[in-house]
């Protein structure tokens, strides 16, 4: 399986591991990963994405502390039976306004300017 909606951004100050987390936690929570689906190997990801094996294992292992994935040696990674899910469309929205916006002030602009940017993009 490949994962071809995720992606790391090197000039977002969240660490990678943090990055990728989120990402998958997004895609189980709202059930475009399964319950059962298998998630590919830490080394296949990894070289996908241009990130250390630690880098993804971590990953991995947050996912399955936060009981979204469960590991088994040699069974690979999964989609936890009973994942969490995205409480709310909003709640979702919310978190991708704020990773824009961190991302805006890394690039050195303000909110008004982010907004704005926004605002260029909406069809009138």
């Amino acid at each position: 399986m490949t994962l071809q909606s995720v992606t790391v951004d090197v000039l977002d100050p969240t660490p990678p591991y943090e990055q990728l987390r989120r990402q998958l936690a997004d895609l189980v929570g709202s059930g475009v990963l399964a319950p059962g689906d298998r998630l590919p190997p830490v080394r296949q990801l990894a070289a996908d994405l241009g990130l250390s094996p630690g880098t993804v294992a971590r990953t991995y292992r947050e996912l399955e502390q936060s009981g979204h994935v469960r590991s088994r040696r040699g069974g690979g990674t999964r989609v936890a039976p009973h994942p969490p899910t995205t409480s709310t469309p909003e709640q979702a929205l919310e978190e991708a306004a704020h990773a824009y916006l961190e991302r805006a002030r890394v690039l050195g602009l303000g909110p008004a300017e982010a907004a704005a940017a926004l605002d260029r993009l909406t069809p009138r």
